[in-house]
């Protein structure tokens, strides 16, 4: 008979039924933040750069290889007009704050998709592919908010979902993590396609052979196995108790039962990936989590494409027309009306984004190119002041015309949204003293 000293923790985690992937989760136990008009953010990061003249700032009076074939329609705001694949997203422009003069400079997907995530600019800028870690360090914006808020009733506080953002499958973004303020403060990942049919989250799903008893004992075998090999690393042993009573929670897995929403519900979001994980987020908020990242996600063929994700390099308006637009013309609206029905809008901030925009005039292939220069956001909900504009760009959607506003000024706009001012601090793991909040507060927006 094998003793536990014969066993490596692989094999124990085997033999008790329990994946490594679900035995990831750090832990901490503090009180909740500083009160704001937000107690929670939805992040909507479109990967590959959402063009900006197809959307919130069409150019109708520049040439045809700029304004490019799709005419602007009128919202709900007198006065503004986007662009006319997104009629439901305009008939709720009144609850948004448009951004119209983003910029970083930067036309590298990860470069400047770090400086949107972090707030920092990455270093060098315009380098594409580059790789997590110093000197482009800095934590994410959820695992800032992470570090901040903690996790508190076996709910951590940021969630990215439903997978990593990165240029292929071997190479994730910088900026996507808890950086210098350590792992700990890592966003966790949820990797996942809640669009499947009984979809269920595999880190929460006890296996079908496992009675409360029997997990029981299994919890007291790992306790054991931990004493054993992790007298080294407590912390490991803390992530394991962690994801063990996000196992055993009932109210932290109903947050993942997506068939408990109406089917009509469902369908108002789109049952396509992206649209079934923006519910998700809402139901996770619900939960307590305090920050919910949704990447855009790749789809089937993407790897090969010329334009996957919102990268629309060729034939931008062929793709946003029939996979892109309908899918954010939907799922968004959704989030908005669901949340203001709930009586929850006015407590959860809503961000869409991407890192950069498209160039303003269209190429040889009928797609536009990267363009960090100038590019749009939109800020609804959670303390922001809804139905206005804030920031120019100039006649053909090339760079600020006026209210320039960088990354960091958008993370100073959420934290201010979510209680945390201009003196808030952080330590880093070497325990220096740095400023949470690097930007200004969008003036207007709040």
């Amino acid at each position: 008979m094998l003793s536990i000293q014969d066993l490596s923790r692989r094999e124990l985690l085997r033999v008790g039924g329990l994946s490594a992937a679900g035995l990831t989760l750090p832990v901490h136990r503090a009180a909740a933040g500083p009160a704001g008009p937000a107690k929670a953010c939805i992040f909507l990061f479109l990967g590959g750069g959402p063009p900006q003249h197809e959307t919130w700032d069409p150019k109708p009076d520049a040439p045809a290889e700029i304004r490019g074939e799709f005419k602007p329609i009128a919202s709900s705001v007198p006065g503004l007009r986007v662009g006319e694949l997104m009629p439901r997203t305009a008939a709720r422009a009144h609850q948004v704050c448009v951004l119209r003069a983003v910029s970083t400079n930067d036309n590298a997907h990860s470069a400047s998709g770090y400086w949107v995530l972090t707030g920092h600019p990455h270093s060098p800028l315009n380098q594409e592919s580059s790789k997590p870690g110093p000197p482009n360090d800095a934590p994410s914006l959820a695992g800032l908010v992470r570090h901040l808020r903690r996790d508190a009733a076996r709910i951590p506080a940021s969630v990215i979902l439903p997978e990593h953002i990165r240029n292929n499958p071997n190479n994730p973004w910088p900026g996507q993590f808890g950086g210098w303020l350590g792992r700990a403060a890592d966003p966790w990942l949820l990797t996942c396609d809640p669009s499947t049919p009984r979809f269920a989250v595999p880190e929460l799903a006890l296996p079908w052979d496992v009675p409360p008893l029997r997990f029981d004992d299994r919890r007291s075998l790992l306790d054991e196995v931990n004493r054993h090999l992790d007298r080294a690393n407590g912390a490991y042993a803390a992530y394991q108790h962690q994801a063990l009573d996000l196992l055993r929670s009932p109210a932290a897995r109903r947050a993942f039962d997506l068939d408990a929403e109406p089917a009509a519900v469902r369908d108002r979001y789109g049952r396509h990936k992206f649209g079934q994980s923006v519910l998700l987020a809402r139901r996770l908020v619900e939960a307590g989590v305090t920050f919910v990242q949704v990447n855009w996600p790749r789809e089937k063929g993407d790897e090969n494409a010329g334009n996957p994700l919102w990268d629309t390099h060729q034939k931008n308006a062929e793709r946003l027309k029939t996979v892109l637009m309908p899918q954010i013309d939907q799922a968004y609206p959704a989030l908005l009306d669901d949340l203001d029905q709930r009586g929850q809008l006015d407590s959860t901030l809503v961000v869409w984004i991407g890192e950069f925009g498209r160039t303003p005039k269209i190429n040889g292939a009928g797609g536009r190119d990267h363009w960090g220069h100038v590019f749009s956001a939109a800020l609804a909900g959670g303390g922001i002041r809804g139905g206005q504009v804030i920031g120019s760009s100039d006649k053909v959607g090339g760079h600020p015309k006026e209210g320039r506003v960088e990354p960091q000024d958008i993370h100073a706009t959420v934290l201010h949204c979510l209680g945390y001012g201009a003196e808030t601090t952080v330590r880093d793991v070497e325990g220096r003293q740095l400023p949470a909040v690097r930007g200004t507060v969008i003036r207007g927006a709040v």
